[in-house]
């Protein structure tokens, strides 16, 4: 399983309401806090459905798909 950190910018499967979609991480646990990049919106999700809904991570410059990846060195 994939771990997110505070600080980590993931996409999710559907933009967010302003059109944007990149997210924050601010908090992890069994909620995940994130914030939108564009419009600073921040909202709660559970991990369940942020695993469910999270599409890529972006990892040393690059977006990396979560659905095709293998884990990611940190």
């Amino acid at each position: 399983m994939l771990k997110y950190y505070v600080g980590d910018y993931v996409t999710m499967k559907k933009n967010h309401a302003c059109g944007k979609n990149e997210w924050e991480i601010l908090k992890t646990g069994v909620d995940i806090k994130l914030r939108c990049v564009h419009c600073n919106r921040e909202l709660f999700m559970t991990r369940f459905d942020f695993v469910g809904n999270v599409r890529k991570i972006l990892h040393e410059g690059k977006w990396i798909s979560i659905r095709t990846s293998k884990e990611i060195d940190r």
